[in-house]
Protein backbone atom coordinates (compact mmCIF):
# COMPACT_ATOMS: atom_id res chain seq x y z
CA UNK A 1 0.00 0.00 0.00
CA UNK A 2 2.92 2.30 0.77
CA UNK A 3 4.28 1.74 -2.74
CA UNK A 4 0.95 2.94 -4.20
CA UNK A 5 1.03 6.34 -2.45
CA UNK A 6 4.67 6.85 -3.37
CA UNK A 7 3.91 6.06 -7.00
CA UNK A 8 1.03 8.54 -6.97
CA UNK A 9 3.37 11.21 -5.63
CA UNK A 10 6.03 10.46 -8.24
CA UNK A 11 3.46 10.59 -11.08
CA UNK A 12 2.03 13.88 -9.78
CA UNK A 13 5.42 15.57 -9.64
CA UNK A 14 6.32 14.28 -13.10
CA UNK A 15 3.06 15.58 -14.58
CA UNK A 16 3.46 18.92 -12.78
CA UNK A 17 6.94 19.38 -14.24
CA UNK A 18 5.52 19.09 -17.75
CA UNK A 19 2.54 21.46 -17.18
CA UNK A 20 2.86 24.53 -19.45
CA UNK A 21 0.18 26.90 -18.19
CA UNK A 22 -2.22 27.68 -15.35
CA UNK A 23 -5.05 25.65 -16.86
CA UNK A 24 -2.90 22.52 -17.03
CA UNK A 25 -1.83 22.97 -13.38
CA UNK A 26 -5.48 23.35 -12.32
CA UNK A 27 -6.39 20.12 -14.14
CA UNK A 28 -3.58 18.25 -12.39
CA UNK A 29 -4.61 19.64 -9.00
CA UNK A 30 -8.13 18.31 -9.58
CA UNK A 31 -6.78 14.99 -10.85
CA UNK A 32 -4.67 14.34 -7.73
CA UNK A 33 -6.24 16.43 -4.96
CA UNK A 34 -9.87 16.86 -6.00
CA UNK A 35 -12.87 15.08 -4.46
CA UNK A 36 -12.37 12.19 -6.83
CA UNK A 37 -8.60 12.61 -7.07
CA UNK A 38 -5.99 9.90 -6.51
CA UNK A 39 -4.90 11.07 -3.06
CA UNK A 40 -8.51 11.44 -1.86
CA UNK A 41 -9.37 7.95 -3.05
CA UNK A 42 -6.31 6.53 -1.32
CA UNK A 43 -7.29 8.14 1.99
CA UNK A 44 -10.82 6.74 1.71
CA UNK A 45 -9.48 3.20 1.19
CA UNK A 46 -7.15 3.21 4.22
CA UNK A 47 -9.89 1.59 6.32
CA UNK A 48 -9.50 -1.54 4.22
CA UNK A 49 -5.89 -1.99 5.34
CA UNK A 50 -4.86 -4.16 8.29
CA UNK A 51 -5.16 -2.20 11.55
CA UNK A 52 -1.38 -2.23 12.08
CA UNK A 53 -0.68 -0.51 8.71
CA UNK A 54 -3.36 2.17 8.87
CA UNK A 55 -1.50 4.79 11.03
CA UNK A 56 1.64 4.76 8.93
CA UNK A 57 -0.26 4.78 5.61
CA UNK A 58 -2.52 7.67 6.76
CA UNK A 59 0.43 9.71 8.01
CA UNK A 60 2.36 9.28 4.77
CA UNK A 61 -0.69 10.02 2.61
CA UNK A 62 -1.33 13.32 4.46
CA UNK A 63 2.32 14.31 4.15
CA UNK A 64 2.22 13.73 0.41
CA UNK A 65 -1.08 15.59 0.14
CA UNK A 66 0.39 18.68 1.85
CA UNK A 67 3.54 18.44 -0.24
CA UNK A 68 1.52 18.28 -3.47
CA UNK A 69 -0.70 21.22 -2.41
CA UNK A 70 2.41 23.36 -1.83
CA UNK A 71 3.93 22.22 -5.12
CA UNK A 72 0.76 23.07 -7.08
CA UNK A 73 0.43 26.51 -5.40
CA UNK A 74 4.06 27.34 -6.14
CA UNK A 75 3.73 26.20 -9.76
CA UNK A 76 0.55 28.28 -10.18
CA UNK A 77 2.26 31.41 -8.79
CA UNK A 78 5.24 30.94 -11.11
CA UNK A 79 2.94 30.50 -14.08
CA UNK A 80 1.06 33.76 -13.32
CA UNK A 81 4.30 35.70 -12.95
CA UNK A 82 5.56 34.39 -16.26
CA UNK A 83 2.28 35.30 -17.95
CA UNK A 84 2.38 38.83 -16.51
CA UNK A 85 5.96 39.31 -17.69
CA UNK A 86 4.94 38.38 -21.24
CA UNK A 87 1.95 40.74 -21.09
CA UNK A 88 4.02 43.67 -19.76
CA UNK A 89 6.86 43.16 -22.18
CA UNK A 90 7.23 45.84 -24.86
CA UNK A 91 7.41 44.47 -28.35
CA UNK A 92 9.70 46.95 -30.10
CA UNK A 93 8.82 45.44 -33.47
CA UNK A 94 5.21 46.66 -33.25
CA UNK A 95 4.31 49.91 -35.07
CA UNK A 96 4.08 52.91 -32.72
CA UNK A 97 0.78 54.27 -31.48
CA UNK A 98 0.49 57.91 -32.48
CA UNK A 99 -0.93 60.07 -29.65
CA UNK A 100 -4.01 62.13 -30.41
CA UNK A 101 -2.97 65.63 -31.46
CA UNK A 102 -4.83 68.73 -30.39
CA UNK A 103 -5.18 71.85 -32.53
CA UNK A 104 -6.14 75.47 -32.18
CA UNK A 105 -9.81 76.46 -32.36
CA UNK A 106 -10.77 77.81 -35.82
CA UNK A 107 -11.45 81.25 -34.29
CA UNK A 108 -7.93 81.31 -32.83
CA UNK A 109 -6.45 80.14 -36.13
CA UNK A 110 -8.18 82.90 -38.10
CA UNK A 111 -7.27 85.54 -35.49
CA UNK A 112 -3.63 84.49 -35.72
CA UNK A 113 -3.80 84.53 -39.51
CA UNK A 114 -5.24 88.06 -39.58
CA UNK A 115 -2.58 89.29 -37.17
CA UNK A 116 0.17 87.60 -39.20
CA UNK A 117 -0.96 89.28 -42.43
CA UNK A 118 -1.05 92.76 -40.90
CA UNK A 119 2.16 92.19 -38.94
CA UNK A 120 3.91 91.57 -42.26
CA UNK A 121 2.57 94.98 -43.36
CA UNK A 122 4.21 96.66 -40.37
CA UNK A 123 1.34 96.68 -37.87
CA UNK A 124 1.97 95.98 -34.17
CA UNK A 125 -0.40 93.66 -32.27
CA UNK A 126 -1.81 95.29 -29.10
CA UNK A 127 -4.50 94.35 -26.59
CA UNK A 128 -6.81 96.26 -24.27
CA UNK A 129 -9.10 95.50 -21.31
CA UNK A 130 -12.41 93.74 -21.88
CA UNK A 131 -14.01 95.63 -18.99
CA UNK A 132 -13.78 99.17 -20.28
CA UNK A 133 -14.68 102.69 -19.16
CA UNK A 134 -17.54 104.49 -20.88
CA UNK A 135 -15.08 107.17 -21.93
CA UNK A 136 -12.80 104.91 -23.98
CA UNK A 137 -15.61 102.73 -25.31
CA UNK A 138 -17.75 105.67 -26.46
CA UNK A 139 -16.76 109.27 -25.72
CA UNK A 140 -13.15 109.14 -26.90
CA UNK A 141 -14.47 107.64 -30.16
CA UNK A 142 -16.80 110.58 -30.84
CA UNK A 143 -19.86 108.91 -29.27
CA UNK A 144 -20.82 111.26 -26.38
CA UNK A 145 -23.57 110.45 -23.89
CA UNK A 146 -27.08 110.46 -25.37
CA UNK A 147 -25.61 110.22 -28.89
CA UNK A 148 -27.95 108.25 -31.21
CA UNK A 149 -25.03 106.06 -32.31
CA UNK A 150 -25.05 104.37 -28.90
CA UNK A 151 -28.26 102.68 -29.97
CA UNK A 152 -26.25 100.86 -32.67
CA UNK A 153 -24.60 98.76 -29.97
CA UNK A 154 -26.59 97.00 -27.23
CA UNK A 155 -24.24 97.37 -24.28
CA UNK A 156 -23.65 95.36 -21.10
CA UNK A 157 -23.23 97.93 -18.31
CA UNK A 158 -21.22 96.97 -15.24
CA UNK A 159 -22.00 100.37 -13.68
CA UNK A 160 -22.95 103.82 -14.97
CA UNK A 161 -19.46 104.46 -16.33
CA UNK A 162 -18.09 100.92 -16.78
CA UNK A 163 -19.08 98.56 -19.59
CA UNK A 164 -18.08 95.30 -21.23
CA UNK A 165 -16.46 96.67 -24.37
CA UNK A 166 -18.72 96.54 -27.41
CA UNK A 167 -15.80 96.65 -29.87
CA UNK A 168 -12.02 96.59 -29.78
CA UNK A 169 -11.91 100.25 -30.93
CA UNK A 170 -11.15 101.57 -27.37
CA UNK A 171 -7.62 100.29 -27.97
CA UNK A 172 -7.16 103.14 -30.49
CA UNK A 173 -7.39 106.13 -28.08
CA UNK A 174 -5.50 104.19 -25.39
CA UNK A 175 -2.54 103.71 -27.74
CA UNK A 176 -2.70 107.20 -29.28
CA UNK A 177 -2.65 108.85 -25.85
CA UNK A 178 0.72 107.25 -25.16
CA UNK A 179 2.30 107.42 -28.61
CA UNK A 180 2.83 110.10 -31.22
CA UNK A 181 2.44 109.19 -34.91
CA UNK A 182 3.29 107.14 -36.82
CA UNK A 183 0.91 104.55 -35.33
CA UNK A 184 0.23 101.17 -36.91
CA UNK A 185 -1.66 98.75 -34.69
CA UNK A 186 -3.90 95.72 -34.95
CA UNK A 187 -6.05 94.88 -31.89
CA UNK A 188 -7.68 91.42 -31.61
CA UNK A 189 -9.96 90.43 -28.75
CA UNK A 190 -13.35 89.48 -27.34
CA UNK A 191 -16.26 91.93 -27.38
CA UNK A 192 -19.72 91.83 -25.83
CA UNK A 193 -23.18 92.96 -26.93
CA UNK A 194 -26.72 92.18 -25.81
CA UNK A 195 -27.61 90.57 -29.14
CA UNK A 196 -30.18 87.82 -28.70
CA UNK A 197 -31.22 86.77 -32.22
CA UNK A 198 -30.38 83.56 -34.03
CA UNK A 199 -27.44 85.01 -36.00
CA UNK A 200 -25.54 86.69 -33.14
CA UNK A 201 -23.95 85.72 -29.85
CA UNK A 202 -23.48 87.93 -26.75
CA UNK A 203 -19.71 87.36 -26.93
CA UNK A 204 -17.76 87.33 -30.17
CA UNK A 205 -14.33 88.28 -31.53
CA UNK A 206 -13.15 91.33 -33.42
CA UNK A 207 -9.93 92.60 -34.89
CA UNK A 208 -9.48 96.37 -35.07
CA UNK A 209 -6.85 98.14 -37.16
CA UNK A 210 -5.51 101.70 -37.05
CA UNK A 211 -2.89 103.55 -39.09
CA UNK A 212 -1.98 107.21 -38.43
CA UNK A 213 0.76 109.15 -40.20
CA UNK A 214 1.31 112.13 -42.49
CA UNK A 215 -0.58 112.18 -45.79
CA UNK A 216 -2.55 108.98 -45.17
CA UNK A 217 -5.40 108.82 -47.68
CA UNK A 218 -8.45 106.74 -48.48
CA UNK A 219 -6.41 105.17 -51.28
CA UNK A 220 -4.02 103.81 -48.63
CA UNK A 221 -7.00 102.28 -46.83
CA UNK A 222 -8.29 100.65 -50.02
CA UNK A 223 -4.87 99.31 -50.94
CA UNK A 224 -4.26 97.88 -47.45
CA UNK A 225 -7.63 96.13 -47.23
CA UNK A 226 -7.42 94.85 -50.81
CA UNK A 227 -4.05 93.28 -50.01
CA UNK A 228 -5.50 91.75 -46.84
CA UNK A 229 -8.53 90.23 -48.62
CA UNK A 230 -6.33 88.72 -51.31
CA UNK A 231 -3.99 87.24 -48.67
CA UNK A 232 -6.84 85.90 -46.55
CA UNK A 233 -8.82 84.35 -49.43
CA UNK A 234 -7.19 84.47 -52.88
CA UNK A 235 -6.19 86.88 -55.63
CA UNK A 236 -9.42 86.20 -57.51
CA UNK A 237 -11.62 87.54 -54.69
CA UNK A 238 -13.21 90.82 -55.79
CA UNK A 239 -14.13 93.47 -53.22
CA UNK A 240 -16.10 96.68 -53.20
CA UNK A 241 -16.41 99.67 -50.85
CA UNK A 242 -19.93 100.84 -49.96
CA UNK A 243 -20.59 104.22 -48.28
CA UNK A 244 -21.66 103.78 -44.68
CA UNK A 245 -21.65 105.55 -41.29
CA UNK A 246 -19.51 105.11 -38.19
CA UNK A 247 -19.23 107.92 -35.63
CA UNK A 248 -15.45 107.57 -35.33
CA UNK A 249 -14.64 107.61 -39.08
CA UNK A 250 -15.49 110.05 -41.87
CA UNK A 251 -15.85 109.12 -44.65
CA UNK A 252 -16.85 105.55 -43.78
CA UNK A 253 -17.27 102.45 -45.90
CA UNK A 254 -18.44 98.87 -45.58
CA UNK A 255 -16.28 96.38 -47.45
CA UNK A 256 -17.98 93.55 -49.33
CA UNK A 257 -16.32 90.66 -51.11
CA UNK A 258 -17.61 88.60 -53.98
CA UNK A 259 -19.26 85.53 -52.43
CA UNK A 260 -16.59 82.89 -51.91
CA UNK A 261 -19.23 80.14 -52.05
CA UNK A 262 -20.94 80.88 -55.38
CA UNK A 263 -18.36 83.29 -56.86
CA UNK A 264 -21.02 85.97 -57.32
CA UNK A 265 -23.67 83.83 -58.99
CA UNK A 266 -26.03 84.08 -56.01
CA UNK A 267 -26.67 81.55 -53.28
CA UNK A 268 -28.31 81.17 -49.86
CA UNK A 269 -25.16 82.33 -48.05
CA UNK A 270 -25.06 85.71 -49.85
CA UNK A 271 -28.88 86.02 -49.98
CA UNK A 272 -28.57 85.69 -53.76
CA UNK A 273 -26.83 89.07 -54.07
CA UNK A 274 -23.41 87.70 -54.94
CA UNK A 275 -21.76 89.84 -52.22
CA UNK A 276 -20.85 89.34 -48.57
CA UNK A 277 -20.10 92.08 -46.03
CA UNK A 278 -16.82 91.37 -44.21
CA UNK A 279 -15.69 94.55 -42.42
CA UNK A 280 -16.22 98.25 -41.75
CA UNK A 281 -13.65 100.97 -42.37
CA UNK A 282 -13.05 104.68 -42.86
CA UNK A 283 -10.78 107.66 -42.31
CA UNK A 284 -10.37 108.49 -38.63
CA UNK A 285 -12.70 111.33 -37.58
CA UNK A 286 -10.86 114.56 -36.60
CA UNK A 287 -12.78 114.59 -33.29
CA UNK A 288 -11.03 111.33 -32.29
CA UNK A 289 -7.64 112.91 -32.97
CA UNK A 290 -8.59 115.99 -30.95
CA UNK A 291 -9.54 113.78 -27.98
CA UNK A 292 -6.03 112.32 -27.88
CA UNK A 293 -4.15 115.53 -28.66
CA UNK A 294 -3.14 114.83 -32.27
CA UNK A 295 -2.70 117.76 -34.66
CA UNK A 296 -5.38 117.25 -37.32
CA UNK A 297 -3.58 119.62 -39.69
CA UNK A 298 -0.53 117.36 -39.75
CA UNK A 299 -1.89 113.82 -39.36
CA UNK A 300 -4.56 111.70 -40.96
CA UNK A 301 -5.32 108.04 -40.57
CA UNK A 302 -7.65 105.17 -41.30
CA UNK A 303 -9.27 102.50 -39.16
CA UNK A 304 -11.09 99.25 -39.86
CA UNK A 305 -12.70 96.44 -37.91
CA UNK A 306 -13.91 92.94 -38.69
CA UNK A 307 -15.69 90.07 -36.97
CA UNK A 308 -13.46 87.00 -36.75
CA UNK A 309 -16.41 84.58 -36.73
CA UNK A 310 -17.62 85.90 -40.08
CA UNK A 311 -14.17 85.65 -41.67
CA UNK A 312 -13.78 82.09 -40.35
CA UNK A 313 -17.20 81.07 -41.68
CA UNK A 314 -16.29 82.31 -45.15
CA UNK A 315 -12.77 80.88 -45.04
CA UNK A 316 -13.81 77.39 -43.91
CA UNK A 317 -17.36 77.21 -45.31
CA UNK A 318 -19.01 77.01 -41.85
CA UNK A 319 -22.78 77.46 -42.12
CA UNK A 320 -23.83 77.78 -38.46
CA UNK A 321 -22.25 80.12 -35.89
CA UNK A 322 -23.31 77.80 -33.05
CA UNK A 323 -20.69 75.25 -34.13
CA UNK A 324 -18.01 77.49 -32.64
CA UNK A 325 -19.45 76.92 -29.16
CA UNK A 326 -20.67 73.29 -29.31
CA UNK A 327 -17.22 71.82 -28.53
CA UNK A 328 -18.04 68.95 -30.89
CA UNK A 329 -14.81 67.03 -31.49
CA UNK A 330 -16.01 65.91 -34.93
CA UNK A 331 -16.19 69.56 -35.96
CA UNK A 332 -13.06 70.81 -34.22
CA UNK A 333 -10.88 67.91 -35.44
CA UNK A 334 -11.28 69.17 -39.02
CA UNK A 335 -9.08 72.15 -38.18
Amino acid sequence: MENIIERIYADAMKDLASATDSEAIDRLATQYLGRKGSITQFLRNISKLPAAERPQAGKRANEIKRSLEEAFQKAQACSKEASKAVTDRIDVSLPGRMPARGSLHPITQITNRICDIFSQMGFDVVEGPEVESDYYNFEALNIPKNHPARDMQDTFYVSDNVVLRTHTSPTQPRVMEKQQPPVRIIAPGKVYRCDSDLTHTPMFHQVEGLLVDRKVSFSDLKGTLTAFIHRMFDDQTTLRFRPSFFPFTEPSAEVDIRCVICRGKGCRVCSHTGWLEVLGSGMVHPAVFENVGYDTSRYTGFAFGMGVERIAMLKYGIDDIRRYFDNDYRFLSQF
